[in-house]
């Protein structure tokens, strides 16, 4: 199983370095500035669905080829859905409630974007929590998904 995870993870940083480098960084266009509103007002949605306690709603933000970097290396979508209910659910509620800021969408290409920001863990008597975060999306006939996730 390691092995079809890091093919899979070999295809996707393969497909966005093939992006990068086709791509080139311009100025943002109208139609920029509209997906940069879809992805943002996606993740804010997916933070009241976590909010709400309903895991499954904000794990679906996530493409099934997903990966998420781990200090060990890349993981798949089994590894993400234990992580966010062992560390960060306590049964169907978050143990705190889920905030994003300092959203920034940078295009790289029609279908692919890259979102940084900061995330913040608050609430339920325990400190509070942030950090940093950069998410490559990619566009689905489901709409934005995330494709990999290197939060820290």
């Amino acid at each position: 199983m390691n092995i079809i995870r890091k093919i899979r993870f070999q295809t996707a940083t393969l497909i966005l370095l093939c992006l990068l480098a086709a791509t080139k960084v311009n100025a943002q266009t109208p139609g920029d500035d509209k997906i940069s509103k879809e992805i943002i007002s996606i993740m804010n949605n997916s933070a009241d669905e976590w909010n709400k306690g309903h895991l499954e709603a904000y794990i679906s933000l996530y493409d099934p080829s997903a990966t998420m970097m781990f200090p060990t290396g890349p993981v798949g979508m089994d590894a993400i859905r234990s992580l966010y209910e062992k560390k960060y659910f306590n049964g169907s509620m978050p143990k705190q409630n889920l905030r994003y800021s300092d959203m920034v969408v940078r295009m790289l290409g029609e279908n692919y974007a890259l979102l940084t920001g900061a995330f913040t863990l608050y609430g339920n008597n325990l400190p509070e929590r942030s950090g940093r975060y950069s998410l490559v999306m990619v566009h689905t006939a489901g709409g934005w998904k995330i494709l990999h996730d290197h939060s820290s």
